[in-house]
């Protein structure tokens, strides 16, 4: 698999840079490269891409003002972000933005292969799960990546028992961990990354894997020491999968 990329930095030293690193990594393919924000959201507007090397100080509009309409789009296939900047008081934003990784500037073609590494696992990951999706059996990877402080965790599917909001974060229970891994990403990102043969959005906090139900009781789901209640919202959805459930 190739991961289709973009540059975007206003300054030129620093896009031939970035582009000279994409063209010799030979999992990565450059598309095109810009020296502004707004030309580079028109073109991918017009083109799938799969990841956007991103300078966030430039003129007019900024790498974060480029990041947040991206985020905000709807679209399942919407580019991963990597930053690269001079500026290390945008981390945290930039995370807040599911950015999937931070170059701070000058960095070495170590570092960049590295960040890019951890993309091409994300990426490749996170495409096998939406073909499983289309598919009538789960064939599909038996792990995902999380964001856990500044690093991807490898998580094994199997090992998650539910999964809770937390204000900008998501908690992941482990049934081999006393304490949960704590992302900062949205619900909405976790549903659209976990199979949906196996995983369930039973209440506006919380998901679940099907796999590790004990028992439930009158729109309550037992999960080890847990109990999470079913609201009124996903209640249809988890009927429908009791009564497959119970024969």
């Amino acid at each position: 698999m190739k991961v289709r990329c973009i540059a975007v930095d206003d300054e030129p030293l620093a896009l031939d840079l970035i582009s000279k690193f994409i063209e010799q990594t030979s999992f990565l393919t450059l598309e095109a490269k810009f020296d502004n924000a707004i030309a580079a959201l028109g073109f991918l507007n017009q083109k799938e891409i799969d990841l956007v090397f991103l300078d966030i100080q430039m003129p007019d509009l900024s790498g974060m003002e480029l990041a947040r309409i991206l985020e905000g789009k709807q679209s399942p296939n919407k580019p991963r972000i990597i930053f690269t900047t001079a500026y290390n008081q945008f981390a945290i934003e930039g995370y807040k933005v599911d950015a999937l990784d931070y170059l701070l500037k000058p960095f070495s073609y170590e570092e960049f292969l590295k960040a890019s590494t951890k993309a091409f696992q994300y990426i490749k990951q996170s495409k096998d799960s939406k073909l499983d999706h289309g598919s009538t059996s789960h064939t599909g990877a038996d792990f995902i990546f999380l964001k856990v402080e500044y690093q991807l965790v490898k998580v094994m599917l199997q090992n998650i028992t539910h999964i809770e909001a937390y204000k900008d974060y998501v908690k992941v229970y482990l049934k081999d961990k006393d304490s949960p891994l704590l992302s900062l990403t949205s619900m909405k990102n976790m549903e659209d990354l976990l199979p949906q043969e196996r995983f369930m959005r039973v209440h506006r906090s919380f998901i679940i894997n099907l796999d590790h139900i004990d028992s439930v009781a009158r729109n309550v789901v037992q999960i080890g020491g847990h109990q999470i209640a079913v609201s009124d919202n996903y209640k249809d959805n988890f009927q429908r999968f009791l009564s497959q459930w119970t024969g």
